[in-house]
């Protein structure tokens, strides 16, 4: 093995940091609805409105004692938005109960629920819901008030009909602001701003710049926060100030920030840490990197292997425990599991994997240095 081969083998292994202790909270052998009754369930399955097989998590979002996920859109699959317990006092896992119940959930009705594709939680308690469009209707933004009585009104329908991917909000002093991103499935360069308070929106271009997943610092002092953002088909990461989005600004600058190992971050996370967590389409880990210092990717968690095009859905709660699944199509049983790591496990994870790194990256510098003078 040449000198330079053998320093490549060993940086390579200096991104691989130790993971954090992840607990499993439940796992399924099959999704399956919170019925109004077995007879019910019995006849979609019958007539094929109701086919199980076809459950994809998207999204998922966590406040007070439920997890709220988004389920796609597909042949046999109702209900898009729907809830779990965090505990349960079975040992069998709980059901999806639809959400907010199962008829406001309609395809081709523009008043329902029709497609939930992202979802995030405010301070207040509100659920957020990015409502996919469909040949009928325009895309919707739905708030749900978690903290009374799951009421749900319709905050605001959107001009034209596209496809919308990611979501993320900014409470400021001037009100509140949704992020949203397109996806870039058909090249649309630019970035979708929502004001709660004006009820009302608009984009801000990103030439050159396909958005994809997007995720917003946390609120430090004297710091503006940064909308981070992959671009579709990419493995770049971009950042651009989120003060920049909301002043009504047409275009924007945003800036490189650095390369991932793979391309198509389909979800990002960042902690009250400034840690940015990102899964990528088809890969089987999720990369970490802590923003507060140059951009170094690291391991954070990864499996033997998922038959699952978007294998994980991430979210923090209020106590910052990093709640996860992962999703497997082709399992003969487990197909499906929650798990969690509370935030102490998270940030001594985080800590023990950059020490590891700058370890091995140093060793891998002597190392390569010793293999040369061995072949000078």
């Amino acid at each position: 093995m040449t000198p330079f081969f053998v320093a490549i083998f060993l940086l390579g292994l200096s991104s691989l940091a130790t993971a954090a202790n992840f607990n499993k909270v439940f796992e399924w052998n099959e999704l399956d609805f919170e019925w109004p009754s077995e007879a019910k369930r019995t006849q979609a399955l019958r007539d094929g409105t109701y086919k199980p097989e076809n459950f994809d998590p998207l999204h998922m979002a966590v406040y007070g004692s439920r997890i709220f996920f988004t389920i796609s859109e597909r042949d046999g699959i109702s209900v898009t938005l729907v809830s779990v317990p965090k505990s349960s006092a079975s040992s069998a896992p709980p059901k999806l109960t639809p959400f907010p119940s199962w008829d406001m959930h309609a395809k081709e009705d523009c008043n329902k629920i029709e497609n939930a594709r992202t979802l995030d939680v405010d301070s207040v308690g509100r659920l957020w819901v990015l409502d996919q469009s469909s040949r009928e209707c325009k895309p919707k933004l739905w708030t749900i008030d978690l903290i009374n009585n799951d009421q749900i009104k319709l905050t605001h329908q959107f001009s034209s009909r596209s496809i919308m991917h990611d979501l993320v909000l900014d409470e400021t002093p001037d009100g509140t602001f949704a992020y949203i991103s397109r996806g870039g499935i058909f090249g649309e360069q630019y970035i979708v701003v929502f004001s709660l308070e004006r009820n009302e929106s608009w984009i801000v271009d990103t030439p050159g710049i396909d958005v994809y997943s997007i995720v917003l610092s946390p609120r430090k002092d004297q710091e503006q926060r940064q909308l981070y953002f992959g671009k579709s088909y990419s493995d770049e990461l971009y950042s651009i100030s989120a003060a920049a989005l909301r002043n009504g600004t047409g275009t924007s600058n945003p800036k490189p920030v650095g390369i991932w190992t793979k391309p198509s971050s389909y979800r990002m996370l960042m902690d009250n840490h400034g840690t940015l967590y990102a899964a990528f389409e088809g890969r089987y880990y999720i990369s970490s990197w802590n923003t507060s210092q140059p951009f170094e990717e690291q391991r954070f968690h990864e499996v033997a292997e998922l038959y699952t095009f978007w294998p994980f859905t991430f979210a923090l709660d209020s106590s910052g425990t990093f709640w996860m699944t992962e999703f497997d199509k082709s399992a003969p049983k487990t197909r499906f599991r929650l798990l969690k790591a509370t935030a102490p496990e998270l940030y001594a994870a985080s800590a023990s994997g950059e020490a590891q790194n700058r370890k091995l990256i140093n060793l891998s510098v002597f190392f390569a240095f010793l293999v040369t003078m061995a072949f000078s």
